[in-house]
């Protein structure tokens, strides 16, 4: 989307300027203005490194966590945020993510203000990002947001490794037993097939098919790999842009990890949410930046219908009971939370209750997964053993008779 520079005036009456994604000027007042802003003027924003960046929209989780974790370790030491950026630069290895750095620098020595100045790049940081800077630099507590939002980033990480740490072995199964099956298929079975052929003797049917199916793999492995190829970049393509809400719908219906990539959305929007609320940001906006921190579309278009219901006075566990997405405890715990003021830290008890039911269901599954590897495994070294002995037994009878 366009970036615009929108001049406004806040209700301390300061007047600043904000920028804004948006698919129009027009869109881009009428989003400040949702946030109780007064907007004078909207006009396009010059083109900036993450234009000529149309690869390279993210910046690596590991990396923002320890770029967020030396600004704080800075900012905590009393040192202004421009010689803070002078002193990390020194030191950042990546040259994207070092140029990224280098324009905010640049925009917040021009008068930007931090939140804004990382505003502008709000496809490549996480939208809560610039909004919990926001909520620091009103609340004259910047050090508390960073390490609030610090908090929210470690768990997202940490749960990320977990899953990563607990895939690797029926991963690496998998990668095994496909590599297996593909050597079988196109170096063994052709051999077979070529002792075989000195007999003249009619092989078992499945023998016979299995056979014509390696050796078409063979002879057009070329195309075969041509065309997964294709598949592959057709299907990242598809899932990226108009195929992404029914690849999202899809991965909440796959057998055992469907569960899991709920509960992960459902964990990525209480803490995001109760990260924006304990930084000062209105119950709002806090709700429509939290639903766009869903990396799941299908919950996350569930979560933001409940915006306007909120807006017009609706409780919020009610709400989210309506849409049928999050659990009744959870919801329980949320109402409760309303009722006696501590929204914020039951929604960080929520995020906990989901990151340890999610390592729990992930154990579930990786203690099921290699098994049923292992027995697939087997399966088919099986049937190929079964298909090229089976005509040795007989040749053998006949023989012998």
């Amino acid at each position: 989307m366009p970036q615009f520079i929108v001049r406004v005036g806040t209700p301390e009456g300061e007047i600043v300027e904000r920028q804004v994604q948006a698919a129009n000027a027009r869109a881009a007042g009428e989003e400040l203005r949702r946030q109780g802003l007064y907007v004078f003027e909207a006009k396009r924003g010059s083109s900036s490194l993450r234009d000529l960046m149309p690869g390279r929209r993210s910046v690596p989780m590991e990396r923002f966590l320890l770029f967020n974790q030396e600004l704080l370790a800075l900012v905590k030491a009393g040192l202004p945020i421009i010689q803070s950026f002078d002193i990390m630069l020194e030191r950042q290895k990546a040259e994207v993510f070092r140029e990224v750095l280098t324009e905010v620098r640049d925009k917040i020595k021009s008068g930007v203000a931090l939140s804004d100045a990382f505003a502008a790049y709000g496809d490549m940081f996480p939208p809560i990002y610039a909004t919990s800077l926001r909520a620091g630099e009103r609340s004259g507590d910047l050090e508390g947001v960073l390490r609030r939002f610090l908090r929210y980033q470690k768990m997202i990480v940490n749960l990320r490794k977990k899953v990563v740490s607990a895939l690797i072995y029926p991963a690496v199964l998998f990668v095994l037993m496909t590599g297996l099956i593909f050597v079988m298929l196109t170096f063994v079975i052709p051999k077979f097939s070529e002792f075989f052929g000195g007999f003249d003797a009619e092989l078992p049917l499945f023998t016979r098919l299995l056979i014509a199916f390696a050796s078409g793999l063979r002879e057009n492995l070329l195309i075969v790999i041509g065309v997964a190829i294709f598949v592959v970049i057709f299907f990242r393509r598809w899932i990226r842009t108009t195929g992404r809400v029914s690849w999202d719908w899809i991965k909440l219906r796959f057998p055992f990890v469907g569960g899991i990539f709920h509960r992960f959305a459902l964990m990525q929007f209480t803490q995001s949410l109760g990260t924006l609320l304990s930084g000062g940001t209105p119950m709002v906006p806090a709700l429509e930046i939290a639903s766009q921190s869903i990396t799941n579309q299908v919950v996350a278009g569930k979560v933001a219908s409940i915006v306007q219901n909120v807006r017009e006075g609706d409780p919020l566990w009610r709400s989210l009971e309506r849409t049928g997405v999050i659990s009744d405890l959870a919801v329980e715990m949320i109402k409760v939370g309303e009722s006696t003021g501590a929204l914020t830290e039951m929604l960080g008890n929520v995020s906990e209750f989901y990151d340890e039911e999610i390592e729990a269901r992930l154990a579930r599954v990786v203690t099921a997964i290699e098994p049923i590897i292992l027995v697939l495994m087997g399966g088919v070294i099986a049937v190929l053993l079964y298909a090229f002995y089976l005509p040795l037994f007989e040749l053998s009878n006949v023989g012998s008779q």
